[in-house]
């Protein structure tokens, strides 16, 4: 733990998602077709916040589901690997609607990958935009994100904890050196 670097605090935190919320505001011209889906876990507790201040900008009431990418993820390679399954949530029709799909950290890629084939289950959306709180490179599939909160160069080696007050009773962002 010594080797940790702050990237940010909780007020940083929201201050980076209410700009993400202008972001998404100056982008989307249609809020009527406005959905939102967060990534479980964090991702989830990311986007009930943006939906939060959007709908206080818009006075329109948005959809918010909750995605499990877990058995659509590429790297359960043997029986032994048993995934921690969350739940999927999605009470409303995708078809047609402008979707902003919200993950706390992008990293390779894959998560997003695992998360777009869950999301064409349940229907076919207009559009899927990426909204990520924290961009830390090393793609490895040909995935952007179309709303970054922060970008920050790491190592493979390190690893970026996304801490929320809804699951951990603060919000921060930490980089764990190596």
């Amino acid at each position: 733990m010594k080797n940790d670097k702050l990237i940010m605090n909780g007020d940083q935190m929201q201050r980076t998602l209410e700009r993400l919320s202008y972001e998404i505001l100056e982008r989307i011209s249609d809020f009527s077709s406005l959905a939102l889906i967060g990534i479980q876990r964090r991702g989830v507790d990311l986007a009930r916040r943006i939906k939060k201040i959007l709908e206080q900008k818009t006075n329109t009431r948005l959809d918010l589901g909750k995605l499990d990418i877990n058995l659509y993820r590429d790297d359960w390679t043997n029986l032994a690997s048993t995934p921690f399954i969350n739940s999927t949530d999605i009470q409303f029709d995708l078809s047609g609607k402008d979707i902003v799909l919200v993950d706390d950290v992008l990293f390779t890629g894959r998560t997003v990958r695992a998360a777009l084939e869950a999301i064409l289950d349940f229907g076919r959306p207009r559009t899927i935009k990426l909204l990520v709180l924290i961009d830390r490179g090393h793609r490895e599939l040909p995935i952007h994100a179309d709303f970054v909160g922060k970008k920050v160069n790491t190592s493979r080696r390190e690893l970026v904890h996304v801490l929320t007050k809804e699951r951990d009773d603060e919000d921060r962002v930490i980089l764990e050196g190596e």
